[in-house]
């Protein structure tokens, strides 16, 4: 089970090796050669149903299996870093256009040098799979992004591409540069990409492709074509074609390769109100179900809420259902930019894209674009990734850890989340976004939060206020029963702590009381301008984000952030 969860270079990838599975977790050492701690470790881990299908997913599987290998940099959602904080925060946009997406229009190096300019550190050009990009994109974006890493060594500029999955709806997938990087993009999109596969295929056979997509990226950095390769599900409740047993399967296929999904989806400026903007809905999630949309979802779900996507937004709803099994599933924003608000450049005459994978480069206008519904990347949307140094793998390890968390508008300068045991003074010491720290039954932990306040104005040129933070904390239950669960019963707001106005920090210590069951926490926080109960009911999140306004949703007025869990587990 631990095997496939680390991808360093010195590391064998032999799945039949089995040198880095913990003997509680290897199900050919009997019960009778255990020591007594990892017996009831196995009682505990099979009782919670996380020995056998889908366990590899889970992170109750994986910490000790890093730990066992020996690894510098696991992969599996593990601490790290020493010092306070003890990373290198970078932000960063996995979710880009350019003009070799068919509904593109900006230059590599324009995207790049705006994200850079706006503040991030790194960016992954995420051009749209389609018939023109399969054959020809792919190579033809390549020189530009090559280009790009020489004139902004200051910026990592990731290849990806937005890939149409099959029987779902997009993702980004992006590999570590390296000579390969064009050959692995183009064989995915070409052998897996909804647009390249029979338009006889059953839902089953699309679903099974979808899977091997996946599986395919996985065994190219086991075969070290590429050092590393991510998928993300990019707008997942758009238009609730991602069923829940879908997200859980993609998860399972290859949990180093499929890590998460927008949190919060881009085109975050189409809910600016007319004249003044597009009028539309933040993100587009103006969609209704249709026949291939998963019938289960509440009509809620195609609507953002805060901004964010519903599986996000909502206090024991979809997200907290995959955190309650234990699956390492993480959340990220980005800005989805394709045609950028009020921008002043159109695409260039003659452009033929169906022929040139690509519109000619773009040329003033002098007309402001009122109703474009997106902002430059590092406008408004940042993910920002707890890295152990300023380099491509560092970025992606601490995406795979789940050391991530997110805001929009800038809301807060910078975060430190870390899980503890009660009274543990020393400094440096708890476990970060994404981690699983392991104690005793019993034993008495708290939580330790340290956010610098923002004190420099955002794009919007205001300096943003948080006005509440609220900790979400629900129980480790082990995987469904039915893969199509979108709830989670016990997940709700513990503990919300409003912000001193003026105050230039926010310090918690917040106790968790004595482990009994295995939990997981995690953080939000808002500028508290518009709220109401979460469909859950307001015993479960009694200030969660609203429902956006179609016409009428000011981005601006309307901020939040959202940090990934950190696990509690018994030993």
């Amino acid at each position: 089970m631990g095997h496939g969860h680390h991808h360093d270079h010195d590391h064998s990838h032999d799945a039949a090796a089995g040198t880095d599975v913990p003997a509680a977790l290897d199900l050919n050492v009997p019960d009778s050669e255990l020591s007594p701690s990892d017996v009831s470790r196995r009682g505990f881990l099979r009782n919670a149903g996380l020995l056998g299908a889908g366990a590899a997913a889970s992170v109750l599987a994986t910490p000790s299996a890093a730990a066992a290998a020996g690894l510098p940099h696991s992969h599996g959602p593990v601490g790290g870093g020493t010092e306070k904080g003890g990373f290198r925060w970078l932000a960063g946009d996995h979710h880009i256009h350019t003009q070799h997406s068919s509904d593109g229009l900006y230059r590599v190096i324009d995207q790049a040098g705006h994200g850079r300019a706006f503040g991030l550190d790194w960016v992954v050009i995420t051009d749209h799979g389609s018939n023109a990009h399969a054959k020809i994109g792919v190579d033809k974006v390549n020189p530009d992004i090559l280009a790009t890493r020489k004139q902004l060594p200051d910026l990592l500029t990731f290849q990806g591409l937005e890939w149409n999955i099959p029987a779902a709806e997009h993702a980004t997938v992006f590999v570590h540069p390296g000579r390969n990087e064009v050959a692995v993009l183009k064989q995915f999109e070409q052998t897996f990409d909804g647009s390249q596969l029979p338009a006889t295929n059953t839902e089953a056979q699309n679903e099974a492709a979808a899977i091997a997509g996946i599986k395919f990226l996985g065994e190219q950095v086991r075969q070290r074509k590429v050092d590393g390769a991510l998928f993300l599900a990019n707008h997942p409740s758009r238009r609730g074609i991602d069923s829940p047993h879908e997200i859980r399967n993609w998860r399972d296929a290859d949990p180093t390769v499929a890590i998460g999904m927008e949190g919060a989806p881009g085109h975050q400026a189409a809910g600016i109100k007319a004249p003044n903007g597009r009028g539309g809905a933040r993100g587009y999630y103006d969609n209704n179900p249709s026949a291939a949309s998963f019938a289960g979802f509440p009509l809620e779900t195609y609507r953002s809420w805060g901004g964010f996507d519903w599986m996000t937004s909502t206090v024991g709803g979809l997200w907290d259902s995959l955190l309650a099994e234990g699956r390492a599933w993480w959340v990220t924003v980005n800005s989805d930019s394709h045609v950028n608000y009020l921008d002043q450049s159109d695409r260039g005459p003659g452009s033929d894209f169906e022929a040139n994978g690509r519109y000619n480069d773009p040329v003033y206008t002098g007309t402001v674009n009122t109703g474009a519904g997106d902002f430059w990347p590092g406008f408004y949307g940042r993910t920002s990734v707890g890295a152990t140094s300023f380099s491509y793998k560092a970025v992606m390890d601490g995406l795979r850890a789940g050391r991530v968390w997110v805001d929009h508008g800038r809301l807060i300068k910078t975060l430190d989340a870390r899980v503890r045991v009660a009274g543990d003074r020393r400094p440096s010491t708890g476990t970060p976004l994404g981690g699983v720290l392991h104690v005793r039954r019993g034993t008495a932990t708290e939580l330790t939060l340290e956010i610098d306040l923002q004190d420099m104005p955002n794009w919007a040129q205001f300096i943003p206020v948080l006005s509440r933070v609220d900790v979400i904390v629900g129980q480790v239950t082990g995987p469904v029963a039915a893969r199509d669960t979108f709830t989670a019963p016990t997940a709700k707001v513990v503990k919300s702590y409003e912000v001193s106005p003026g105050a230039k920090r926010l310090t918690v210590t917040y106790s968790l009381g004595r482990l009994d069951k295995p939990f997981y926490l995690r953080l939000r926080g808002t500028d508290g301008k518009r709220t109401q109960p979460g469909l859950m009911g307001a015993s479960v999140d009694p200030y969660g984000p609203q429902l956006d306004v179609i016409g009428d949703a000011d981005p601006w007025g309307d901020l939040w952030f959202y940090t990934n869990p950190i696990w509690v587990l018994p030993k």
